[in-house]
């Protein structure tokens, strides 16, 4: 079983850009919600963030990790991978 990532984002954003290569790499699939070009979606980004309102917001199984930085940090420790395994 593989988790469920999801990742607010925009276009020209580097920081979605880095996160998204991340998961990539790892052959992660994730859906992609553009508030740039979804801008009513912004609300529901902060709504499900408690508030975080830069982008990338990433969700693993509907739990909020942050953004590219906080992303990165899970990988350098060793838990990103059990998360994304489903296992967290």
């Amino acid at each position: 079983m593989s988790a469920e990532v999801e990742i607010y984002t925009t276009m020209y954003c580097p920081y979605c850009w880095r996160a998204k290569d991340l998961l990539s790499a790892k052959s992660v699939d994730f859906v992609e919600i553009d508030v740039g070009a979804e801008p009513e979606r912004r609300r529901e980004m902060m709504d499900r963030s408690a508030g975080g309102r830069t982008v990338p917001q990433i969700f693993i199984n509907g739990t909020p990790v942050g953004g590219s930085d906080e992303l990165h940090a899970l990988d350098r420790q060793g838990k990103l991978d059990p998360m994304l395994a489903g296992a967290a």
